[in-house]
């Protein structure tokens, strides 16, 4: 062949390859975690919160979901854990001094950490306290406590502290805390979320159940209904409460619009015919065999 502008087609070009999957790109992921809230995916800024979890998000989104749950799509997947404003904490972060000027690039980190002043970019993993919501690096934290910090991330972590388990003290705010309970790591693994996840299961079953307001009005109708029988079941030496008194002006008017009512109707029913008379019955009558059907007919069922 040649000569004749055509092509040779080789292997390549006859037998199609299967795609390989496209990879996402890891910086662009660990950037949208770090620098933007996990719910609205807008730019992260004051106040920040974190919920069991410890994904990152604007407070005022969470209010905004929290009032009207159609407000973002996937707002059940991402922070469908999230029940109320107890659920979250507020973080206390550590703002980078100086501060990143405005028109800087949106990588640059606006907090750090205030014991070894590490951006909390993603380059380094940070957790946060519960009962204070103080924000540190790992490493930061594990040399101020002397070892590493047991991250209230399993689920055996989550049950109660022992009595005789010493609180630590936060390092920034002084306040208390427990080691094995109490730290949350911010922006886990996939494997480590899963343990948080389970842990925070395990947290709310261990919670006490809280009766609801219907509940309790329910129990409060039963209580005075059971109240009101046993009024009523009294003995016969207490004589039962006297009923209110009427009008007397009320109870005359009734009684005589009731005598001028059966006077009116013993009227009506002496004009009547013997015909029209056979069409009403009163409780005193002898009951009849025959119908309105067969009344008045000749049959062998009446």
């Amino acid at each position: 062949m040649g000569n004749d502008g055509g092509s040779i087609p080789d292997r390549r070009d006859l037998v199609k390859n299967k795609k390989k999957a496209e990879q996402a790109d890891k910086a662009n992921q660990t950037r949208a975690v770090w620098f933007f809230c996990a719910l609205s995916k807008r730019p992260l800024q004051e106040p920040i919160v974190s919920c069991a979890l410890g994904k990152l998000y604007n407070k005022d989104a969470i209010i905004e979901h929290l009032l009207d749950k159609t407000v973002y799509g996937d707002a059940a997947k991402i922070c469908g854990h999230i029940r109320s404003l107890k659920d979250i904490k507020v973080l206390k972060l550590t703002p980078r001094s100086p501060p990143p000027p405005p028109d800087s690039s949106a990588d640059v980190a606006k907090f750090v950490c205030p014991l070894t002043f590490k951006e909390m970019n993603g380059g380094q993993p940070f957790v946060y306290i519960l009962t204070c919501g103080c924000v540190f690096s790992q490493s930061g934290l594990r040399t101020v406590l002397g070892s590493s910090p047991s991250n209230g991330n399993t689920a055996t972590a989550e049950s109660s502290v022992a009595e005789d388990e010493q609180l630590e003290v936060c390092p920034q705010c002084a306040t208390k805390f427990s080691r094995s309970s109490n730290i949350f790591m911010i922006n886990p693994t996939l494997e480590e979320e899963e343990r948080m996840y389970a842990a925070m299961e395990l947290r709310r079953s261990l919670e006490p159940v809280k009766k609801s307001k219907k509940r309790k009005a329910g129990a409060d109708a039963v209580a005075d209904e059971a109240a009101t029988k046993k009024k009523k079941a009294s003995p016969e030496g207490h004589s039962p409460s006297p009923a209110p008194g009427l009008n007397p002006k009320i109870s005359a008017a009734s009684r005589s619009l009731a005598q001028s009512l059966a006077v009116e109707e013993a009227k009506r029913k002496a004009g009547m015919s013997d015909a029209v008379k056979s069409l009403y019955r009163s409780t005193n009558d002898v009951p009849r065999k025959e119908t309105f059907m067969t009344m008045g007919t000749f049959t062998r069922y009446a």
